[in-house]
């Protein structure tokens, strides 16, 4: 079943990445990469990045706390604008609200500090549309927007695609495909393919 994401122009929407977006790599370069190209507005949390880092050190080999530290602080610098820390109104917001998991808590308070119209996660369990939609956010999975943005800005996302291979040794545009199959964006890896077909012919 398709995902409708929310009326264009997509690059004026604000979008939080959850912790589970942000630990996949791919996923991660392409929604970075589209916020460089600003054809959309991705944001995040000091606990949010904290906790893909988290996730990165338990199950990536050979990334360690110095590599966590270190890929922590190269986003915030090359995205200061994303960082988005909810305050204590922002979390009064939701006082009284049950959620099936209590750590995302924050990130529903992350959405309202930063007024966001969606939350990127690929687990949608733990936001309730019932929650959400009294706060006007929408849940998708990070397939939906990017597979969007890929329709709505070809030449854009061709460039967030062609980045996101080169800043991984050894990546090909085969791999990275195959990659976004993996991290459950396969409309996004349809789209990305037929671009990349239609740019070689």
């Amino acid at each position: 079943m398709n995902e409708a994401l929310f009326e264009f122009p997509v690059s004026q929407r604000i979008v939080v990445a959850d912790a589970n977006v942000l630990f996949s790599r791919v996923l991660r370069d392409y929604l970075l990469y589209a916020t460089s190209q600003e054809i959309v507005n991705i944001v995040w949390s000091t606990e949010i990045i904290g906790e893909a880092a988290e996730h990165m050190m338990k199950r990536v080999a050979g990334f360690d706390q110095v590599a966590a530290d270190r890929l922590v602080a190269l986003i915030d610098a090359a995205y200061p604008a994303s960082l988005i820390d909810p305050g204590p109104e922002d979390f009064q917001k939701l006082e009284g609200l049950e959620l099936p998991d209590e750590d995302d808590r924050h990130v529903i308070a992350t959405a309202l500090a930063a007024e966001a119209d969606a939350i990127c996660t690929n687990d949608k369990t733990g936001f309730p549309s019932e929650v959400l939609g009294a706060f006007g956010i929408e849940v998708v999975t990070a397939d939906a927007p990017i597979h969007q943005l890929i329709e709505r800005y070809p030449q854009a996302m061709l460039t967030v695609h062609l980045t996101a291979v080169r800043s991984l040794r050894g990546a090909t545009d085969q791999s990275t495909l195959a990659a976004l199959r993996r991290a459950k964006a396969p409309r996004t890896a349809e789209a990305m393919t037929r671009l990349l077909e239609i740019d070689l012919a």
